[in-house]
């Protein structure tokens, strides 16, 4: 029984942790929508965000990145600058 308990709590554990990644995440996003009015602050937020993101999460938010710039050519630069 004790070793059923520990298996639950390690998967609590790494479940609490997706959730938290989910949710800075989340957070980066709208943080940047937030700020896309200028685009120097835009990429100081982003150079923030690559440094707390999860590869795979980098990912998303590349993918996001270009269809939320599309018609922002000011803030383009910033993904250039990040590549």
């Amino acid at each position: 029984m004790n070793q059923i308990y520990q298996y639950v709590l390690v998967l609590m554990r790494i479940l609490k942790l997706l959730l938290m990644s989910r949710m800075i995440y989340n957070y980066t996003k709208t943080v940047l929508e937030r700020v896309s009015f200028d685009a120097k602050l835009f990429c100081k937020e982003l150079e923030k965000a690559l440094k707390m993101l999860l590869p795979y999460e980098i990912e998303q938010l590349t993918e996001w990145l270009l269809n939320f710039t599309m018609e922002k050519p000011e803030l383009r630069k910033c993904l250039l600058n990040e590549s």
